[in-house]
């Protein structure tokens, strides 16, 4: 068999060149940047490590701690710092700690509602007279987050608790994002109970009865996510070739595809596309068309993440928590803000602070004068009037997949049609899951495909 070739050198692609290189099939990497890894970077400055796309994974997904433990990195593995987790949400200029009990955007405690400044009095009446709702409601088409919960909890709820929460993890709009496939059991819950509230309390009660020890709810490397797409380069070994170039079509031959690059051209029996959905689709513009402009179909979001290194003497603002996030209505460009010594351990020295904040946008400024538009809103949220040590911006442009309303059905079909080109594979954030956990599976799936063909053919 020739050599699979694998478009797009990230935690996809580099999961399912390792899945095959355990079972001895060789394959080739074509990644356009310098490095490996994707939005997976990590790196460290004045003793502070820095991630500059993703910080760690959620713990209830499985798949990136079975990669971590085949490769020998268990040894590595910290969890957040749980017992610290407070995330502030700013409103009306103030930061007002998230209330205890929230599973996301959903109460499940009442003294914390009944006290929280962060919502009004018809917010929290509402809130309780959702409790009140009997009977499972079936929804007969796809919703926005948006209309979820203002069907639920009312608009305020939808402005200062599922607005900043989401714009944190997906960069996305709820008006836009679908329910279905942004918060799936949400909806099971809500066909099943009717009340969203007591859904989630009966759901948390089956979670706790069934676990022991209470696992961390982030998990990461002590030195880095950058360690885990490192490994998985160093364990394919000889089986795995880099070709750092641009892939520019995907086209048809005698058995299989021909990939042109930017300076030549491969021959493959299978081919993996885990790049971006938009650009899968122009690869497979000439091959196939109606796919491709399926694949466009998928917007994307920009995302920056600027670093902030202070000496911990002289740092003026508190950091009592994991960070804060800003919610549309109050928001110039600063998303969220994670203070990271608080989060995790062992990332920053005890003399230092390392403060990360996210953009959502492509900024047109320069770093440095993105940083003094960073270090100007810190300071009107966070009074923080010191002066950072260090910075490093990171830019991902189109790099966060948004699952917008109807994409579960956008899927089935980008799915089918991908089937059907007999060889060609699918992988990466835009489609059943952004995470590191869910790119890393959707990579080893696309390789055990790839492996059952060749056992077929024995």
């Amino acid at each position: 068999m020739r050599p699979v070739a694998i478009v797009g050198g990230g935690i996809s692609g580099l999961a399912a060149a390792y899945q095959l290189a355990k079972a001895g099939l060789p394959c080739r990497v074509i990644e356009r940047r310098p490095r490996l890894g994707g939005v997976i970077y990590t790196e460290t400055v004045e003793g502070c490590l820095i991630e500059g796309g993703p910080d760690s994974f959620l713990s209830a997904k499985p798949w990136a701690m079975d990669l971590i433990d085949e490769l020998g990195l268990r040894g590595e593995v910290i969890g957040s710092n749980d017992h610290l987790r407070v995330t502030y949400v700013l409103r009306k200029g103030r930061l007002v700690p998230l209330p205890d009990g929230l599973m996301l955007m959903v109460p499940t405690r009442i003294l914390p509602m009944l006290t929280t400044p962060l919502v009004g009095w018809s917010t929290k009446l509402r809130m309780g007279l959702e409790c009140l709702r009997t009977g499972g409601r079936v929804r007969t088409d796809d919703a926005s987050v948006a209309d979820f919960i203002r069907d639920h909890y009312g608009q305020e709820a939808v402005d200062y608790l599922a607005e900043p929460l989401l714009a944190g993890v997906y960069g996305g709009d709820p008006e836009q994002l679908s329910v279905n496939s942004v918060l799936g059991t949400f909806a099971e819950l809500e066909r099943k109970y009717g009340s969203l509230s007591r859904g989630v309390l009966a759901a948390r009660r089956r979670m706790s009865s069934s676990r022991g020890s209470r696992t961390p709810l982030f998990q990461t490397l002590k030195s880095g996510l950058g360690a885990l797409t490192e490994a998985l380069h160093k364990a394919c070994g000889s089986y795995l070739e880099v070709i750092q170039d641009e892939a520019l079509a995907v086209e048809r031959n005698s058995g299989g595809f021909r990939l042109r690059l930017s300076s030549a051209e491969l021959a493959a029996d299978h081919v993996v596309l885990a790049c971006p959905a938009y650009e899968a689709g122009k690869l497979l513009s000439e091959l196939a068309p109606v796919l491709a402009n399926d694949l466009k179909q998928i917007q994307y979001q920009s995302s920056v993440t600027v670093s902030l290194g202070y000496a911990k003497r002289g740092f003026d603002a508190p950091q009592d928590g994991f960070g804060f996030l800003v919610p549309k209505k109050e928001r110039r460009r600063l998303v969220a803000c994670t203070w990271v010594g608080t989060k995790f351990s062992y990332r920053v020295p005890d003399d230092k602070i390392l403060l990360r904040c996210f953009l959502n946008d492509e900024p047109l400024e320069d770093d440095e004068t993105l940083v003094g538009i960073v270090c100007g809103e810190l300071k009107r949220i966070m009074g923080l009037k010191a002066t950072p040590l260090f910075s490093r911006v990171h830019r991902w442009p189109r790099s966060m997949a948004q699952y917008t309303v109807g994409h579960h059905r956008r899927v089935e079909a980008i799915m089918a049609r991908a089937e059907a080109l007999a060889g060609l594979y699918l992988a990466g954030n835009a489609y059943s899951g952004i995470g590191v956990p869910d790119c890393a599976r959707m990579g080893r799936e696309a390789a055990a495909r790839i492996m059952a063909w060749q056992a077929g053919k024995q």
